[in-house]
């Protein structure tokens, strides 16, 4: 799980100004975050299919976030998606 300074970092880096913790380039961080740290528990552990289900809904919310910035502002999804390494 991520840790509440691990947390403050990605708030920090990605935010878009002061007092940000709820823009989508925010979200999308802390969702990418929490689903690296999630396949790599599942690497582990085979069996946790709770944790798939879980890792399934994180990933189809980033989708959702991540279409939203693209409709709306396609230069600020542009940049999301090349500072996290999302797409080839």
């Amino acid at each position: 799980m991520l840790t509440r300074e691990e947390k403050d970092k990605i708030i920090k880096d990605f935010s878009v100004h002061e007092n940000d913790t709820g823009s989508p380039e925010v979200q999308i961080a802390l969702l990418t975050a929490r689903i690296k740290y999630l396949t790599e528990h599942l690497k582990a552990h085979k069996k946790d299919l709770h944790s798939r289900r879980g890792l399934i809904g994180l990933v189809n919310k980033r989708t959702k976030l991540l279409k939203y910035l693209q409709r709306t502002d396609f230069d600020r999804y542009k940049e999301i998606v090349s500072r996290l390494g999302l797409r080839k």
